[in-house]
């Protein structure tokens, strides 16, 4: 007879954390619920970080998720600041690294991704940044003054918003990025060849397939760049933001099956049936690669909270991101459009417009869309029901596309 679940463990208190033990609580669950952070703020969201907290406008406390009666009323068994080690699979025992051990029925694992720095030396600098906890923004957003300079190690989207907030604070901005092209595993070169001029037009100073660059401390607190021993500039801080390194060493020492990240099914159960994973850790069951987007990090999160208990509920959401960068809000529907794919272009207003891929079939296979969120709206339909799209009004801006609902 199949014991109950008395026990869950979830390791990580971010956004898959957060909503794993909301809907845990949400659903009756009961029993004893420990949650592992290896911060002491917990159950907060990071988007904001590079935009409102860094620019000042929002507090951090404005990110958490959920209010302190909320939080207080899940009856969270707390260990934190405090870091998982080990797992016992067999025995069902998480060891912390205090070495507390803890018991589970069910263990999920939300332990997230960490910035990657590709000189770990570069830490010991303190004009150096990461941006992944408030902390982190607060300091960075207290060097950030009229008249500074500001130079960003990689052109992905944390490094494009960094740049964006930086300059409307009047902060001289250089961008270096090592790729040929500005978000090049997420985007088409049209869209990257976009994101640079819009960066250019703000004053940005971009410099694309940049070598390895090198970091040594200058006069006055600030830091030189140089490349093969020449300087290139002298900067007051240096934001790092070359890609995560996703967490999985904690699932591949308990033997679990990793690629990317952690390998799960669409109800987010890991190789052990009695651990699962979601968020930036898992790998998306239909696409197999890791999603790092707040979206994919709560559904998938909920969906298994609610296998974890039992119910069918499987996660197969279409990928969803945004960026806001000046006055631009970015949003990045449906998987990285393939080689053979069908672009076209809406071009609804000055500052409104999309970049529609289409597979062989005229389906819709992924958009970026700049100021338009009505039209990510009809994308996610388009998505779900194969919808057969007509390329001639997709293009034509006096089309209503509402005519084309699925």
């Amino acid at each position: 007879m199949k014991q109950p679940i008395s026990r869950i463990v979830i390791i990580g208190a971010g956004q898959a954390g957060a909503w794993a033990a909301h809907t845990l609580r949400q659903q009756g669950f009961d029993g004893t619920l420990s949650v592992v952070s290896d911060e002491e703020r917990v159950f907060y969201e990071r988007p904001p970080l590079s935009k409102q907290v860094l620019a000042g406008d929002m507090a951090p406390a404005a990110l958490q998720l959920f209010s302190d009666e909320a939080i207080d009323a899940m009856n969270i068994d707390w260990h934190k600041p405090a870091r998982a080690t080990a797992i016992d699979r067999q025995g069902h025992v998480v060891t912390l690294d205090n070495g507390t051990e803890l018991a589970y029925d069910k263990l999920l694992l939300a332990t997230g991704s960490r910035a990657r720095v590709p000189v770990r030396e570069w830490l010991s600098l303190p004009q150096v940044y990461t941006l992944r906890t408030p902390d982190d923004a607060r300091r960075l957003g207290e060097r950030l003054a009229p008249g500074k300079r500001l130079a960003i190690l990689g052109g992905g989207w944390i490094g494009l918003e960094v740049a964006a907030t930086a300059r409307a604070k009047g902060v001289a901005v250089s961008l270096f990025e090592l790729g040929e092209r500005l978000c090049g595993r997420s985007v088409r070169p049209e869209v990257s060849d976009y994101l640079r001029d819009l960066h250019l037009e703000q004053g940005v100073e971009v410099e694309l397939d940049c070598g390895a660059i090198e970091l040594a401390a200058g006069d006055g607190g600030g830091l030189v760049l140089c490349r093969d021993g020449q300087r290139l500039l002298a900067a007051d801080a240096v934001v790092v933001g070359a890609g995560a390194e996703i967490a999985t060493e904690l699932g591949r020492d308990a033997g679990l099956e990793v690629g990317q990240g952690l390998v799960v099914d669409d109800h987010g159960r890991t190789s052990d049936p009695d651990i699962y994973a979601a968020g930036d850790v898992a790998i998306h069951p239909l696409l197999g690669f890791c999603i790092q987007s707040w979206a994919n990090a709560q559904n998938q999160a909920i969906s298994a909270a609610k296998a974890m208990l039992g119910e069918t509920s499987p996660y197969r959401d279409e990928p969803w991101i945004w960026s806001d960068q000046y006055d631009c809000n970015i949003q990045i529907l449906g998987i990285p459009a393939s080689g053979d794919s069908r672009l076209v272009r809406r071009q609804s207003g000055d500052n409104q417009q999309a970049f529609i891929y289409l597979d062989q079939d005229d389906r819709l296979q992924s958009m970026i869309a700049v100021n338009d969120a009505r039209l990510v709206k009809l994308g996610k339909r388009w998505l779900r029901a194969g919808t057969v799209l007509p390329a001639d009004q997709l293009a034509d801006p006096a089309v209503n596309l509402m005519a084309l609902k699925p």
